[in-house]
């Protein structure tokens, strides 16, 4: 049941940034119309990701955007897909077809619909970290039970002998405390220390450290990026 429930939640994340074709909409909204839980699960995921929208760079089109644009047009085929006929399932990458068909087979036969499910637990705090150019690397969702992760929008170089560790600043008193050690820029489940519930404008932050982490149980290395967390309305 949880790896149902986990493998939803990970669809959740590709459907909210868009990166699911047609077919594989169609398929994980027919599971969210079956299932409330995971419609609001992915409402949690649009309002987590709304600081990060906001805070991105209103870039202006270029002067011949518009020119550009008809001539793609012009030269793309302009076969609309019929979304409702099975027909097109097959143009959607396996993967995507397997797992969500799976999901919804896997559902209907438990009898996973409405109210059985147990909503998926939402962050206390959600943190947008930025670069010292104002570009967002990453976000943060703390849990406020021990745990939290992090999803890395941007890449970051991390040379070889290096790690990623994320930090949170509890309290001036308290210092920084590390949320855990990270090989690479990769979504992760952090499992930091027992710390008080997160607030509202928390301190976040990850740095560039030794293989392994911090030998000092403080940041020593070069902020990466760096926010201040905005509390959920949970």
């Amino acid at each position: 049941m949880t790896v149902f429930r986990d493998d939803l939640a990970g669809y959740a994340d590709d459907y909210v940034m868009g990166l699911m074709s047609p077919a594989e909409a169609d398929l994980f909204e027919a599971l969210m119309q079956a299932d409330p839980a995971l419609a609001a699960q992915v409402a949690r995921m649009r309002d987590q990701l709304l600081p990060l929208d906001l805070s991105a760079q209103a870039l202006p089109l270029s002067p011949d955007f518009a020119a550009r644009l008809r001539a793609i047009i012009a030269t793309t085929p302009q076969e609309a897909p019929d979304r409702a006929r099975p027909a097109n399932l097959p143009q959607a990458p396996r993967r995507w077809l397997a797992g969500l068909a799976a999901s919804l087979v896997l559902g209907v036969a438990l009898g996973l619909g409405g109210a059985s499910l147990r909503p998926l637990p939402a962050p206390q705090v959600v943190a947008v970290l930025l670069d010292d150019q104002g570009q967002p690397r990453a976000i943060i969702e703390d849990f406020g039970n021990d745990t939290a992760e992090i999803r890395f929008v941007a890449d970051v170089d991390v040379p070889d002998g290096f790690s990623i560790q994320a930090w949170t600043l509890p309290s001036a008193e308290m210092g920084p405390r590390s949320l855990g050690v990270l090989d690479g820029p990769r979504a992760a489940r952090l499992a930091g220390p027992d710390l008080p519930r997160p607030a509202d404008a928390q301190l976040y932050e990850i740095t560039l450290e030794p293989a392994g982490g911090s030998p000092t149980g403080r940041p020593t290395g070069p902020i990466i990026a760096k926010g201040l967390a905005a509390a959920q309305d949970i």
